[in-house]
């Protein structure tokens, strides 16, 4: 069990690590539209201001939060999914334990890719060590129904895709639009939380009712929706990359067993 454990971890390390780095500017841009109030938030001020490699910004500890965090919750849905047999409630467990573990690390992902020219921190270590704990765990509750949902419903999706359309090479893709259009409103609503404090010119939250009402108010429907066209093409790349990396990574593994 152990060692089927760490089978799953170290090949969805790999998937993560590909997939994340191939995607980073999307994500940088998903980001950058859920928070347009924050001053610079635009690709085109990161590639004048600060170069085109910062479209890479916050990747460093976006693989340091991503690689364990979806690491675990794959690891973690394999061996559910061998007890329990639900695909669905499998992948919100995992989701929501992993998303627990890693937080701190989300939050100071967000920070790091909506500063410009390290104008508030200077890495990973600036963040942790001089941001209250209280600041660094807002929007968890959000995120742990949100991802835990997003989880559940990507690997049931894709379940559903590879049984009925086995040969297309974006099954991961195509689950990540369906599982993201129906848990995006707390994703959006997760980020706004855990910017409290960061900027002035964030609105402020006394809370995820707050928050939600606030943003109905003077937003309306779409104002939850805001990035969602940057975070499906960020959200296709990487899941498509990611699940054909694990398909083929596992199927070279199997050989390998049967050949020794």
């Amino acid at each position: 069990m152990l060692y089927t454990f760490i089978e799953n971890f170290f090949i969805s390390t790999i998937a993560s690590s590909i997939s994340k780095t191939g995607s980073a500017p999307l994500e940088l841009w998903r980001i950058q539209r859920q928070n347009s109030f924050i001053p610079n938030s635009t690709i085109l001020d990161v590639i004048k201001k600060e170069g085109i490699r910062y479209l890479w910004k916050g990747n460093a500890v976006n693989l340091i939060r991503g690689i364990p965090q979806y690491s675990i919750t794959y690891s973690l849905f394999r061996q559910f999914d061998d007890k329990i047999n639900n695909k669905l409630i499998s992948g919100i467990i995992s989701g929501s334990i992993s998303i627990g573990i890693i937080y701190p690390l989300e939050t100071t992902r967000t920070y790091l890719s909506l500063q410009t020219n390290k104008n508030k921190y200077k890495g990973i270590i600036d963040v942790l060590r001089n941001t209250p704990i209280k600041n660094i765990y807002n929007g968890f509750s959000t995120s742990l129904v949100g991802f835990g949902i997003f989880s559940g419903l990507l690997f049931s999706f894709q379940d559903h895709l590879n049984t009925n359309y086995p040969n297309l090479p974006f099954n991961g893709g195509l689950a990540s639009i369906g599982a993201l259009t129906i848990s995006y409103p707390t994703d959006l609503v997760r980020r706004r939380l855990q910017l409290q404090n960061f900027d002035t010119t964030v609105p402020k939250y006394n809370g995820n009712i707050d928050a939600i009402k606030k943003i109905w108010k003077q937003e309306r429907w779409i104002g939850f929706y805001r990035g969602l066209l940057p975070n499906y093409l960020k959200s296709f790349a990487q899941w498509s990359i990611h699940f054909y990396v694990l398909q083929n990574f596992h199927s070279f593994i199997e050989k390998s067993k049967r050949s020794l």
